[in-house]
């Protein structure tokens, strides 16, 4: 299926942005009463704008916290990173909680919100493609992600549906780092390569490579990016996450209601260095195919159709029971006071 690429007007950017100098202008700067929770973000992408929308609305600051934010590059690094206690809180793919949980820790991580239901990388080529089917990467070499990270499971869900067995039919290349991939294509290493946005808009507009197919439209809905924490932090913080789900509520809210561009003009600050207009429309990408999440629950058919993915990629040893893993508690508590 092609990859719709919506155009936006320059104008109707610099409005959205002057509306958000408008809004913040009379904001105080004063942090002193906030609790700062530390947390360890799977990569920096508009994918998770409602985070984004948040932290720039001050929705967490609302709720008297302070997002201290790093990125972990990997899901993998993300969960080290609770376990450890370098970090608070997680947001990553759920498969990292999934592991932990199969390892038998007893102080295991549990999800207290879902951002997204979908992949959210597009897969890129050296060439535009117009006419491109998942069958045209047999025989080629490819830079899909990190092996049991839930990008590489899932863009190897899509393949097997389209008949292609991965390693066999197509070279899965995952011998390169999740944050050196990008980097490892435009140096001349494979013929396609996952990528997120903005940065796969980015790529499209120098014209050094080309979006040919959403890995998320292709491979169906399931949970992709959550909220996490460890069980003992959780119980002993019940207020800070749910003033942390009350905050992502709202930005799952201000999302659904506001145009992609108003959205990016707002999360502008989280990402200094990217081009407004390329955000807006990935932004825009993103909803068309609909891959954020309007409230923060997650339902146990997407957790199920997840460890489903997991299970044939041959990297679940045993089905995780979805009560004892997602808290949708604090979830269902912000929608009611939304």
């Amino acid at each position: 299926m092609k990859v719709s690429r919506k155009a936006f007007l320059p104008a109707s950017i610099f409005l959205a942005a002057a509306m958000v100098l408008a809004l913040f202008s009379g904001c105080s700067g004063d942090t002193d009463s906030l609790t700062v929770v530390r947390v360890s973000e799977v990569t920096h992408s508009v994918f998770y704008a409602p985070n984004y929308l948040a932290m720039e609305l001050g929705y967490f600051e609302e709720e008297g916290i302070a997002i201290e934010m790093i990125s972990g590059e990997g899901a993998d690094k993300v969960m080290t990173g609770v376990v450890s206690g370098a970090v608070d809180v997680g947001f990553s793919g759920p498969e990292a909680a999934i592991y932990i949980y199969n390892e038998g820790k007893e102080d295991f991580a549990r999800v207290f919100a879902q951002i997204t239901k979908r992949d959210g990388s597009f897969l890129m080529a050296r060439e535009p493609d117009p006419d491109f089917t998942w069958q045209k990467i047999a025989g080629t070499h490819v830079l899909p992600g990190r092996k049991g990270g839930v990008p590489y499971m899932t863009f190897e869900y899509v393949v097997k549906q389209a008949g292609l067995v991965p390693g066999v039919d197509v070279n899965f290349d995952n011998s390169i780092q999740y944050a050196a991939m990008t980097g490892a294509f435009l140096g001349g290493t494979g013929d396609y390569v996952t990528v997120f946005e903005p940065t796969a808009s980015s790529i499209e507009a120098e014209g050094k490579g080309y979006i040919v197919a959403s890995v998320g439209e292709a491979s169906g809905e399931i949970p992709y990016t959550c909220w996490y924490a460890l069980g003992s932090y959780i119980d002993e913080n019940p207020g800070i996450i749910q003033g942390m789900t009350n905050a992502i509520a709202k930005g799952q809210k201000y999302l659904m209601e506001h145009s992609a561009e108003e959205v990016a003009a707002i999360i502008a600050p989280s990402f200094p260095d990217a081009d407004v207009a390329i955000m807006a429309s990935a932004i825009a990408r993103y909803k068309e195919i609909d891959a954020y999440n309007s409230v923060p629950m997650m339902t146990e058919d997407a957790f199920n159709r997840l460890q489903t993915v997991m299970d044939e990629a041959g990297e679940l040893n045993a089905k995780v029971p979805y009560a004892d893993m997602i808290d949708n508690s604090f979830g269902e508590k912000a929608m009611e006071n939304l």
